[in-house]
Formats: C-alpha cells, sequence, structure tokens
C-alpha cells in the first residue's frame, strides 16, 4: 500500500480507503475460491494492483469513458482502474463464473457504483468502448479477433479508442503484424525490479459496424 501511495500522491480519501480494503477482501475470498495465486497474494499491492495502474500512468481517462477489462479474472486490470477513475464506466467479463462472483461481490464491498461484471466471450458483448484492456489473456492476434468493432467511433480521450495490453516479455514477433502498436516500459512509472520486462501495448482501433 505504501508503494501505491508513493506513486499516485493525489488519491482522495475514499479512493486510499477503498485501496487500503484490497488486501482483506482479495485474502478472503482467495481461501474461498483461488483467484490469486498463493506467492502472489503477499504481494498484491505490487504485482495486482500496481501493475494494473500502470495504465494509469499513461492515459488519465476522461470522465464518462467506458472501458471494456478482457478476462478480468479475479478483477485486473479492472477494478483498480475503476477505483482510480470513478467517473468512468467499467465492463468486467471473464468466461469463468465464479471468478465474476469474486469480482462482483468485491465491487459491491467497496461501492464501485462504475463496474459491471458479466460471464460472457468478449465477442458477444454487444456494446462498444473507448478503450478495451486486458492483462496477459492470449497472444495479441487472438485479442484482436475477440474484440474487433467493440471500439466507439468518437474519440475522447488523449490516445485514441482502442487496445490498452498488459503483457510481458519481448513481443517483437507478436507485435510484427500491427505496425500501428505501442509499447511502453511499465520500468519507467514504478522502479520495482518486478516490473523490469513488463509493459502496456497500446493500439489504436478502427470503429467498424
Amino acid at each position: 500500500m505504501e508503494e501505491l501511495l508513493e506513486h499516485f500522491k493525489d488519491l482522495s480519501e475514499l479512493q486510499k480507503s477503498q485501496f487500503a480494503q484490497l488486501k482483506e477482501l482479495y485474502t478472503e475470498w482467495n481461501s474461498k475460491i483461488n483467484i490469486i495465486s498463493r506467492k502472489d497474494i503477499d504481494q498484491l499491492y505490487t504485482r495486482h494492483i500496481l501493475h494494473s495502474l500502470a495504465i494509469a500512468k499513461m492515459i488519465e481517462f476522461t470522465d464518462g469513458s467506458k472501458i471494456m477489462d478482457v478476462g478480468t479474472g479475479g478483477g485486473f486490470p479492472g477494478i483498480p482502474l475503476a477505483i482510480m477513475f470513478p467517473n468512468c464506466k467499467f465492463k468486467l467479463i471473464d468466461i469463468i463464473g465464479k471468478k465474476i462472483k469474486v469480482v462482483q461481490a468485491i465491487a459491491d464491498s467497496l461501492g464501485l457504483k462504475n463496474v459491471d461484471a458479466e460471464q460472457i466471450r468478449a465477442k458477444n458483448v454487444k456494446d462498444n468502448f473507448d478503450f478495451i484492456v486486458s492483462r496477459a489473456v492470449t497472444n495479441m492476434p487472438d485479442f484482436i479477433s475477440w474484440v474487433r468493432g467493440k471500439t466507439l467511433k468518437k474519440d475522447r480521450n488523449t490516445f485514441k479508442n482502442g487496445i490498452l495490453y498488459l503483457k510481458g516479455g519481448d513481443l517483437t514477433e507478436e507485435l510484427k503484424d500491427y505496425p500501428k502498436a505501442e509499447q511502453y516500459n511499465i520500468s519507467e512509472f514504478f522502479y520495482n525490479e518486478f516490473f523490469e520486462t513488463k509493459k502496456v501495448v497500446y493500439l489504436p482501433l478502427k470503429y467498424k459496424k
């Protein structure tokens, strides 16, 4: 939590309270449904919350923006981003029902009115969004095939509507067919060694009917 506060100094008291509650909530739920690896639960703030918030270091979502988190798992990056941007709407989806149950319960416990969690595949979602976020659920070509046609036509942020993807390692081969993809090293935002090879990949997606 100290590391989080060090990097985000302008949090409201409500946001600080919500972030502080996450450790107890995830520890409790993890004892019932394994959504975070046992070795990672003690590193929750670094490996899950701060990692998710690398996106918030890259872009400050405009109020009213709509963001979909695909393959949210235990709620990452969606839950931390929903706390950080209370005036944006977040749809968190996963195909595993028990994970969505946990995500919705945590959102309810925190009083997050801007979160909608649903068990559904991305291709079956009918809505459109400013951004689609995710954390390494698959390779980029497959991910794009899941979410193509899900972006809104009108841009309202500093970045054009598209994908913000958290992934690590050498992505040269994976992104070779996407010349517009931009990689941002998370180690430039956070100095913890955990982030040395981790990146935020931004890829604009054109609106499709």
